[in-house]
């Protein structure tokens, strides 16, 4: 009875776990960048008549060892320009996510060309 109640409790647990795992981030190549002016707007009219805007940003990030790399990403906001932000980069230059992320967590190599 105990085994049961102990093996149900961690196949919970596992469910539970695999639920809060942002597949966004895990195992994607990290790219660095400062955030700089917005590069396009793109709007969609919605059937309600609302308004949805995407900020694209097209601009050159840093990997941790400073070698540059072309990317264009987007976001649901316009971001505060000077923020330093890390990419979760796929392929080389999808990026499926970013943080928001102080100076001192930019890597020194990538850091001393942002």
């Amino acid at each position: 009875m105990k085994k049961g109640i102990i093996a149900s409790l961690a196949l919970i647990v596992a469910i539970i776990g695999l639920v809060n795992i942002d597949w966004q981030r895990l195992g994607k190549d990290h790219l660095y960048v400062q955030v700089g002016k917005v590069t396009e707007v793109e709007e969609t009219t919605l059937d309600s008549g609302d308004v949805v805007r995407r900020y694209v940003y097209s601009t050159e990030a840093l990997t941790k060892d400073g070698d540059p790399q072309a990317v264009t990403f987007t976001a649901a906001k316009e971001l505060q320009s000077g923020a330093y932000l890390k990419l979760y980069v796929k392929s080389k230059d999808e990026v499926t996510s970013y943080d928001e992320v102080s100076v001192a967590d930019v890597p020194e190599a990538a850091r001393k060309q942002l």
